[in-house]
């Protein structure tokens, strides 16, 4: 009988690169949440994919970026600390790009520099010939010596199993970090705060979505009169600017509303409960550089 693996994974690359797409197709579960913004992926969030003989618990980082705020530079620390420490990295890069640019150079000096077990991933090999991806290929090989090179496309789950039998196999034998039904280590709590960033993000437009902050304040469990499950959420959506108050509010409530609907169903679905969810918009002026705010992004 084989061993048992187990161990931990770390995904990097550049900001909007595919990273939580992957790892809620690797996991089978929603546990990053998705968007075509820049910078959705805020703090290190963990994932766990229980296989017959291994652990493997995925660590999805923020994307790499050139930091404006505090909240920037917060970011970026969480994704370099995750080069450490772990035992396989997940470089993922975009197979649309055919020289490697500023920020995947950034990425591969680190690398380079720490040299750990790193895996290759090109995403978005939908999107390019087969002779641009061979080019691709000869191009980062000659850069690092990756334990593997897969071409993949997070979006339509392609060359997902390829990707968990190499990381398997360059893991070292060791147990089981959590219990075999667990998916992620969030709180309800958590996972409430990031499905109405998420929708937030979706819904709305420019520059509003990225100064948005949200604290879920209460999250009780009750039984209904039917005695049927039912969390009581209350949660506040802050913004940077008075003006971005009225954008997430919308006229007569709508956006907010909207934002609060679909959060509640997509939340319904992940804890298999009912939602009472009640939301609140507030200013909160810079909190992207308050020291004390940025603890909850910081890596642990």
């Amino acid at each position: 009988m084989d061993k048992f693996k187990s161990g931990f994974v770390s995904i990097i690359g550049r900001t909007n690169v595919g990273k939580s797409t992957l790892i809620n197709s690797l996991v089978g579960e929603k546990v990053a949440i998705t968007t075509d913004k820049r910078q959705t992926t805020r703090t290190a969030i963990r994932a766990i994919v229980n296989r017959e003989n291994s652990q493997i618990i995925f660590v999805d980082t923020p994307g790499i970026h050139k930091p404006k705020t505090k909240l920037g530079e917060t970011m970026n620390e969480t994704a370099w600390t995750f080069l450490e420490n772990v035992d396989i990295v997940l470089f993922i890069v975009e197979a649309t790009s055919n020289k490697i640019g500023k920020g995947d150079k950034l990425i591969l000096e680190k690398i380079k520099e720490k040299n750990p077990k790193t895996i290759l991933l090109i995403n978005k090999i939908d999107l390019i010939k087969k002779e641009e991806l061979f080019s691709l290929i000869k191009m980062y090989s000659e850069e690092y010596k990756f334990q593997e090179i897969i071409p993949i496309s997070a979006l339509k789950n392609e060359n997902t199993e390829t990707i968990l039998e190499e990381i398997e196999k360059n893991l070292p034998e060791g147990p089981a970090y959590y219990d075999i039904d667990e998916y992620t280590d969030q709180t309800a709590r958590q996972l409430m705060e990031e499905a109405i960033r998420e929708k937030a993000l979706k819904l709305l437009d420019q520059e509003v979505p990225h100064g948005i902050l949200v604290e879920v304040e209460k999250m009780q469990l009750r039984k209904t009169t039917k005695g049927k499950d039912i969390y009581d959420v209350e949660a506040t959506i802050y913004v940077l600017r008075k003006s971005h108050k009225g954008i997430v509010i919308g006229k007569d409530g709508a956006m907010l509303k909207k934002i609060g609907m679909y959060a509640r169903q997509d939340m319904e679905r992940t804890l298999d409960t009912k939602i009472n969810l009640k939301l609140w918009v507030k200013v909160k002026e810079n909190w992207q550089d308050n020291e004390s705010l940025l603890k909850k992004f910081k890596s642990e």
